[in-house]
């Protein structure tokens, strides 16, 4: 992953609902891993009437510190980015707490156990009250946010452009501290690039991601991501052209330096770039539905 200009540094204080920028605050989750960084970013946009993107995890200690926060305020709308563990479990309390409507584009698109095990763990339970398509928009008295449909991740994130301040709220497409993981068979790598080039077609320039610090420049950090998946192809060209036809041979070389508890995310990652390239028609297999497991050949010139 040289090359890509991470930002991995990020001022915060767990449990404290900060602002972040203007009429944008960020309180941080106490849950760091190795998937979420420091934590799940819970974003309030507006002031008085405000809208509450991905409340995060169940945890009673957080919702305490977010109501206690908003008690003067009224909160108008809950949003969610997609439906992993670490974003999307809060809102039913939130809802219940607030009597405030849920947003997104669905329910979790499906997955396997092994899928999801590797990051948060998906969260089947959340059904939004409103769906929304894509360029759609919810509105407060100070606040526009603009549904943006980026599948890749999962195949029901979206975005959320702030239009009033020109800044997209990034989920987990687009986080300056790592790469994302794109899981099979929810996640989709085809989808995921394509949602990268959408995203670099639009104006916004700073992004907040629900995990880590915000992006400045952010063209010019997607153009980076979208190398860096074009050249993970390149890689995975090598590698079956020197004789190496399963995942488990690939990931160590193409992934050195990284912990080996992280294999298994790489490993769906690799899968995710294979699907692509077989349904491209530039690699082959025998498998009619190919996992990790599977062997893997060039296609004949």
């Amino acid at each position: 992953m040289a090359g890509i200009p991470f930002v991995q540094e990020m001022s915060f204080d767990y449990g404290h609902l900060a602002e972040v920028a203007p009429g944008l605050r960020r309180l941080v989750v106490e849950n760091p891993s190795r998937f979420t960084f420091h934590g799940t970013g819970i974003y309030v946009v507006g002031t008085g009437e405000v809208a509450v993107i991905d409340p995060g995890p169940k945890s009673p200690a957080t919702m305490r510190a977010l109501l206690t926060a908003l008690k003067r305020e009224t909160v108008s709308a809950i949003m969610i980015t997609h439906t992993h563990l670490d974003h999307s479990p809060a809102a039913a309390e939130l809802k219940e707490v607030t009597g405030a409507p849920t947003y997104g584009f669905g329910p979790h698109g499906g997955g396997t156990a092994g899928a999801d095990a590797v990051e948060e763990g998906a969260d089947h339970l959340f059904d939004p009250d409103q769906r929304l398509n894509d360029g759609e928009t919810v509105s407060g008295k100070d606040w526009t946010l603009q549904a943006v449909h980026t599948p890749g991740h999962t195949s029901n994130h979206l975005c959320y452009a702030f239009e009033e301040q020109d800044a997209l709220l990034s989920g987990d497409h687009v986080m300056g501290w790592s790469t994302t993981v794109v899981s099979p068979p929810d996640g989709n790598m085809a989808d995921y690039m394509a949602s990268l080039k959408k995203l670099r077609d639009r104006r916004e320039q700073t992004y907040w991601p629900t995990h880590g610090p915000p992006i400045r420049g952010a063209h010019d950090f997607v153009d980076h991501l979208y190398a860096h998946r074009v050249d993970r192809e390149r890689q995975i060209m090598a590698c079956l052209t020197d004789g190496l036809t399963t995942i488990e041979q690939m990931v160590p070389g193409m992934y050195a330096g990284i912990p080996t508890g992280l294999y298994p995310a790489a490993a769906r990652s690799v899968l995710a770039h294979l699907l692509k390239m077989v349904a491209e028609g530039r690699v082959e297999t025998e498998d009619a539905l190919p996992s990790v497991a599977s062997r893997f050949r060039p296609s004949p010139a």
